[in-house]
């Protein structure tokens, strides 16, 4: 997850209709490529789920590992609800952003940088106790990583793919096609800010973030935070399901 070292933590955006149309174009790049030259798609099904012992024990019950879910069915999934009314999209950047040493959201300074990175945490590791075989799970489906803020690059190997609970419980694997390593990620959301942060099981850091209802979005910028305090915007790029089954199943 960090191969690109820039420094990039989502300062304000000058041309934002710019910006959101390299989005789409650097969107609709991956997803063609990984349609006509799925040279590092990643692979998931029994066998991949069945050599990794993952804690959540969603993976090996479930087919259903590149659906994904709507906003209204996040909402309605989660026990308790989402505290605001109206889902919150966080485009880092855009509605949310850095400015010097302090955070913006709508506006509105928020929290120091240092204060955000760590509320990223803290969210990240507030998972509540659970059964994990007793867990029940909608699949929040699969994204490819990449750079946020370019038309077009290279062909992204990282991967993440991602469920929530009705605990609010996010959990998932991260698969890097290059090196054929994989990692457990485990997290959950802050329901008032509707803020989704994830990290790698017994790992403290990175941590990974966006907002929950982003993920129900063809795309979303993310945030990665790093424990020496550097900050990186990311884009998640939402995979459709391959015709190929055995890559599917």
């Amino acid at each position: 997850m960090r191969n690109n070292r820039v420094e990039n933590r989502g300062q304000r955006i000058e041309n934002r209709d710019q910006y959101r149309q390299n989005r789409v174009d650097r969107r609709n790049d991956v997803r063609d490529n990984f349609r006509r030259y799925p040279t590092h798609l990643p692979h998931y099904g029994r066998g991949y789920w069945g050599s990794r012992p993952w804690r959540w024990g969603w993976h090996n019950h479930s087919h259903d590992w590149w659906k994904w879910a709507t906003a209204a069915a996040v909402t309605s999934w989660v026990v308790g609800g989402i505290s605001n009314s109206q889902p919150a999209y966080i485009d880092y950047g855009d509605n949310c952003y850095y400015e010097g040493d302090t955070v913006y959201y709508e506006g509105e300074p928020v929290a120091s940088a240092e204060e955000y990175t760590e509320q990223a945490q803290t969210i990240a590791t507030s998972i509540p106790e659970v059964e994990p075989e007793e867990v029940e799970w909608m699949p929040l489906g699969i994204f490819a990583l990449t750079e946020d803020g370019a038309a077009s690059g290279p062909e992204p190997t990282i991967f993440l793919q991602l469920a929530i609970s009705k605990e609010g419980i996010i959990a998932g694997t991260l698969q890097n096609t290059a090196t054929d390593k994989s990692g457990e990620v485990q997290g959950t959301i802050d329901q008032e800010s509707q803020r989704a942060a994830w990290g790698f099981v017994e790992r403290d850091w990175p941590i990974m973030e966006t907002g929950l209802y982003n993920l129900t979005k063809d795309d979303a910028s993310a945030l990665l935070h790093f424990e020496e305090g550097q900050t990186q915007q990311w884009l998640m790029v939402r995979l459709e399901e391959p015709e190929n089954s055995d890559q599917a199943n």
